[in-house]
């Protein structure tokens, strides 16, 4: 039975990245509108009468996530019975599935009565959300046979004050982004990283501002995770957790700011808009992650004199 929880749990991690890139597709190719103002039928009708582009994309968003939404139920509960002895595995049960519920009434409630671009941008980070507690959940699921006690990680508290800012501010980052996308500024700035339209590079419109607001918390994101893997090789390297997660963090944050410069060169490259989005997903699951170790991690502390001599004790 646990063997089997853990391949349902694996599949219901990838449908939610499916659910993330499926929305993002959806605002990509403005296809939000693919069904009409009908749902969660398609334009009034089960079978359309009419297929168009746009409605094909629509519609295999809603069924991809209504079907993984019935996989997070059920891998809520079942996780619920199997592994609810583990305290936090109910609280990302429910957080999984309210989440998800969250961001489909919110999809529904732009289908049928029309959204700002602002209250559309948080669609992506609601998601965002439940992908990030499927995916500690699953990551609870496979500890069980071989267990890692986070508990034992001696974290400092300057590491701990960075890793629970750095997620609150990933979390703008990402709605500036989904804000970029769903005000169709994506290209309004031809050039990167400045703004050519403007004088001395500065926006002079709204659709600049977001535009190059966004850049401008991509860089800084950038830098931070830059610095925090170089903090994690320089004091974190015994705790090979943290070390190689900070690596893998800076690793995908540089292919975000590619990925990103990529998408104005290439005019919108559908592809590469896509991976845009499924690098900030993936990096987002990191600091979830390091969001936990912090969480178990509690009241430990160390200092770069003890990390120097356990370094030496390796």
């Amino acid at each position: 039975m646990r063997r089997s929880l853990k391949w349902f749990a694996v599949a219901t991690t990838i449908g939610m990245v499916f659910i993330l890139l499926g929305g993002a597709l959806v605002t990509k190719t403005d296809s939000g509108m693919g069904c009409g103002r009908s749902w969660p039928l398609c334009n009034g009708q089960l079978v359309p009468d009419e297929i168009t582009p746009e409605l094909v994309i629509e519609l295999a968003h809603r069924v991809v996530s209504g079907a993984v939404g019935f996989m997070v139920l059920i891998l809520s509960i079942w996780a619920w019975k199997a592994i609810g002895h583990i305290r936090e595995t109910k609280f990302l049960a429910a957080l999984s599935f309210a989440f998800l519920l969250l961001q489909g009434l919110i999809g529904a409630a732009a289908v049928v009565w029309g959204q700002s671009d602002f209250v559309l941008a948080l669609h992506f980070g609601i998601s965002l959300i439940s992908f990030a507690s499927v995916f500690l959940l699953t990551l609870l699921i496979f500890e069980i046979d071989k267990k890692f006690d986070a508990e034992k990680l001696i974290i400092d508290h300057k590491m701990k004050s960075h890793i629970i800012w750095l997620t609150i501010y990933s979390y703008i980052v990402i709605y500036t982004g989904a804000l970029v996308r769903h005000m169709n500024a994506s290209l309004v700035c031809p050039d990167w990283p400045l703004c050519s339209n403007s004088v001395f590079g500065l926006p002079d419109n709204i659709y600049e501002w977001v535009q190059m607001g966004h850049r401008a918390a991509a860089g800084l994101i950038f830098i931070w995770v830059a610095y925090l893997a170089w903090l994690a090789a320089k004091q974190y390297k015994h705790e090979k957790v943290l070390y190689w997660g900070w690596m893998i963090s800076l690793i995908l944050v540089s292919l975000q700011v590619i990925a990103g410069a990529l998408v104005i060169f290439t005019r919108l490259n559908i592809y590469i808009a896509l991976s845009h989005a499924f690098f900030i997903t993936c990096l987002f699951g990191m600091f979830s992650y390091f969001l936990l170790l912090v969480y178990r991690s509690k009241g430990k502390s160390i200092t770069p004199k003890q990390s120097t001599n356990l370094d030496k004790g390796m």
